[in-house]
Parts: structure tokens; sequence; C-alpha cells
């Protein structure tokens, strides 16, 4: 999905002018349509009974106008916000809709469950402003809303920001206090890199569980629909300094999947200090993300810096017991982006923690090239080393958490701090300047850079004490052997104590 896809999520589509006379006419009531039983076991229930049918397309749900939509016109939609679900109940969270339209023509359906029944959230024109780069309301019956946002005092008491959207394919995003979007996750990632294309499961439905008075908690559930696969899914959501998704999912196999992608996250990086490219940019770097961590349960920790490369690029992280990962945006310095506008510097990482034990399996990485900054070109996911044959019943359960640092309290140590390549000394040689955080204890003694090579010589590896950040700085040199890339770690200790997390780098001549 494109990033400027994905920003209109972001932009101020709800900002449309609250007029109070209008909301209880334009605010979305459960009571005037037919009510239905819904219980925990009621989205997997549908997940099974879709599994066991032939794959249908959904079909297109607006008119043939709103199908053609360009991406100014659909911005210019904008949901009112006195039309939003649960605002008059005075609840801490609300939500609003995305018009149908522009790339999203397929409309979902919307529910909303009180006291154990669900009731179908209706679409109505007056939820809406039509500004005039649209002019009127679509004529012809449109099907259902194209996702929705919900909103809750995330930064401030009184103000209901925009905390969470769904919208597009099974792609959602969300905010920590003081984010700004970037980074999107997915419900499931098939065959994403693969010979043949990739397949993109669609959430097909929702029902929003009405929050009680004063809850830091609302509940989102989603049924999945694709050729490949059905699935049911709960998304438990708390807002706050880290917000935190607790996901429970569970996946009907209607035909063997070569590739299953868990727990799926989306990225764009175009370059950085460590690939900064030929752009001709006043920016010192462009990116969403610019690394992925991965944690084995055996203590282990790696961080490999992302790149924009010349070919598509694929790395596996192998691990027979996954503690966690996450794309992560360390760099958090406004000079590091000098972006008024984007404010990269404000975007989140996001941090997948398994519940339970998901088995032998691969943190898989996957690197797009591009040379437009609106086109998410990062992927990484969890693929089980299993395979997923037909008629197969899976389930993941995982907290995904969005912040500024996601992982939160257990990171601990000192981790990579940034990663720049230059020439080495020699002709062919290249060098590589690695710096690290300090500390989380202190300590005496000489520190020392441990640094091994796939291929070729590593040359001058040292390590310092970092005068200006505390931290460590780490610097050696390779010479190639011959033009095929090369896996590089390296990690820095002290004694036998190791001080840091293992930066893994994949070196392309």
């Amino acid at each position: 999905m494109k990033r400027w896809q994905r920003q209109t999520v972001g932009m101020a589509w709800g900002m449309g002018l609250c007029v109070a006379a209008l909301a209880c006419a334009q605010q979305p009531k459960a009571g005037t349509a037919k009510a239905a039983g819904f219980s925990a076991r009621t989205v997997e229930e549908k997940a099974r009974a879709l599994a066991a049918k032939p794959y249908q397309e959904p079909p297109v749900g607006v008119p043939p106008s709103f199908e053609k939509l360009t991406y100014d016109q659909y911005r210019d939609i904008r949901f009112r916000d006195a039309a939003s679900l649960w605002r008059e109940e005075g609840l801490p969270f609300r939500a609003q809709f995305f018009h149908p339209g522009f790339y999203y023509t397929r409309p979902v359906g919307v529910n909303v469950v009180e006291g154990g029944k669900a009731r179908p959230v209706p679409f109505s024109t007056d939820q809406f402003t039509y500004g005039p780069l649209v002019g009127n309301p679509p004529k012809g019956q449109v099907n259902g809303f194209a996702g929705f946002r919900l909103n809750a005092p995330l930064n401030t008491k009184d103000y209901y920001d925009e905390l969470v959207a769904f919208l597009g394919a099974s792609y959602f995003r969300a905010l920590g206090k003081g984010n700004l979007y970037g980074l999107s996750a997915r419900g499931l990632a098939i065959d994403t890199a693969q010979p043949g294309g990739e397949e993109f499961p669609t959430f097909r439905e929702f029902w929003l569980e009405t929050p009680a008075k004063g809850s830091d908690t609302v509940v989102v559930h989603a049924l999945m629909d694709s050729p490949s696969v059905t699935g049911a899914y709960r998304f438990a959501i708390h807002p706050g300094e880290r917000t935190v998704m607790d996901v429970d999912s569970t996946v009907f196999v209607r035909k063997a999947v070569r590739q299953l992608g868990v727990a799926p996250l989306t990225s764009m990086f175009l370059f950085g200090e460590n690939d900064p490219g030929d752009f001709d940019d006043f920016r010192p770097e462009v990116h969403d993300s610019d690394g992925i961590s991965v944690w084995m349960k055996n203590g282990e920790k790696l961080w490999r810096p992302l790149k924009n490369p010349k070919q598509i690029q694929v790395s596996s992280f192998h691990t027979d017991g996954l503690s966690g990962f996450g794309l992560l945006q360390r760099d958090q310095a406004f000079s590091s982006y000098e972006d008024l506008e984007a404010r990269s510097e404000r975007r989140p990482g996001a941090w997948v923690e398994p519940v339970g034990d998901w088995g032998a399996g691969s943190v898989r990485l996957v690197e797009l090239p591009t040379r437009e900054e609106i086109h998410d070109n990062i992927v990484a996911f969890w693929v089980p080393d299993a395979p997923v044959p037909a008629g197969a019943h899976l389930r993941f359960s995982y907290r995904l958490s969005w912040g500024f640092s996601p992982e939160g309290a257990k990171a601990g140590g000192s981790t990579v701090a940034a990663t720049r390549v230059a020439a080495g000394s020699k002709p062919g040689a290249r060098r590589f300047v690695l710096d690290f955080t300090k500390a989380s204890k202190d300590g005496t003694g000489p520190v020392e850079a441990v640094v091994t090579a796939s291929r070729g010589q590593v040359l001058h590896p040292r390590a310092e004490v970092h005068a200006v950040t505390g931290g460590f700085r780490a610097a050696f040199e390779l010479m190639p052997d011959g033009e095929g890339p090369v896996e590089l770690r390296c990690f820095l200790k002290r004694g036998s104590e190791t001080l840091t997390e293992t930066w893994s780098y994949l070196w392309i001549p």
C-alpha cells in the first residue's frame, strides 16, 4: 500500500465543523437495525463457516463516479465529528467512519455490540461533508463504510485524539502518546516477495464493543477473508505512552500456503545515514523506520539497519523461540530529518511480542527498491517452519505495542544508535563506524569489538567510549573477497561480559 494512501487516515478527515443540532440525527444508532446475539465465539464460527465455502470476491459497493475519485477528492470527504459513535454517551472512546471510494470501493460491514447483542451501523451521507472537489453525495446505493478509526484522550484528557485506524485490506495502524502516523500493521501477509505475487487478505466485517464508562480499553473484532485463508481477530486496545493491542487470531486455511506471514509490519525507508543513496534532497534522512530488532528466547538480541536496495532483498532470522520483533524509529532527533511537514522523528515503532510458544520459525525482512517516499517498501513478519496445509486451523496470540520505545522497559542494555559506511584505508575496502548507546551498568576495563564476516577479511576492529554521548563507538574495515554479499555481525564486550545487542548487516558490493 502506498504511503500517501495510508496518510489519508491521519489527515483532517474528521475535522469538519461540528453542528450540535445535527448530532442526534447523524449519530449512528444501533437500535434501528435488527440485533443478533454476539459472543466471543461468534466471529470464529463465521470464519470457520466461510472457510468451508469457495472464495468470493466482495462486490463493489459504490457508484462508478466514486470509484474514480482522485486522491484530493477523496480527502475532501470528511466525517462529521457530531456523528461520532458513543459521542453522546460521553464514553472514553469514539468511533468515526471512512467513506468508500477512491481505492476503497468494496465496503466493509461495521457492527456495534452492547449487552450481548450486535447491530449493524447504518451508512448515511448525512454523516459526512462533501467538499467542493467532490460536490455532491454519491447518487446510488452505498453498501457500507471503507473502514473506521477510534479516537480517545491520548495526549490530553480533554481532547479525543485519533488513536487507531483500520482502512484497506487488513491494514491498521496506531499511535502512542506524542506520535504521528508512520508504519502500519496487517492481519496476515501471504506469499510476500514470492514468485507468483502476493495475496492480500481483507477484513470483511468488524464488531465494535461498546466500552464501559471509565474504561481504558476498547475491543474490536474482525472477520478476515482471502482466497487461501479466513480468520477471526480480536483486538483489545489500550491507549497510553505505549498504545498496546492484545491480539488473538484464529486462522482457517482454505488451501495450502507457501509462506504465511504472521503479525506483519509495513514501513518506508528511502535513505538514511547508513544508506544515503543518490537522492538530491535537503533532508539528511527520509524514513518511517530505521531498523528491525529481533529478540530470541535464548537472550540474543539483533539489530539490523534498514536499506533501500537496488533490487529486492530478503533476510531471514531463524529462531527456535521468538521473544519479540519490531520495526523501530530509533533516531528521534529533528536534526536527522529537518522536515517540518513530515516530522519523521515522531513516527512510532511497533513491537510484536508472542503470547505462548509459536515454535520454530523465522523473522523475515523484505526490503524493496523505491525512488519515492510515497511507497511502503519494508515488510517484516514471522514465518513458521511447519508447513501450512489446506484444512489447517491455526491460533496466534501476541501483544502489539506502538510508541517511541514500543519494546518497553525490557529493552535494557546498550543498543545500536547509528551505522555509517565509508571508503576504507585500502583500495576496495569499506569502513564501518557504529555508535552504541550508554550501557545500563557502569564498568571498568577496555571494551572489545567482536566482528565477524561471512566472507572477506575484517581489518582493524576497535572500540572506545564515545566521549560525547557516553556510549561507545566501534569501527572496523572489511576487505571483500569476490563480488558476493557479505553478512556482518558486531557486538561489544568487556572481558567476558557482553555489553550490547548484536549489530547485523548485509553488505552488497
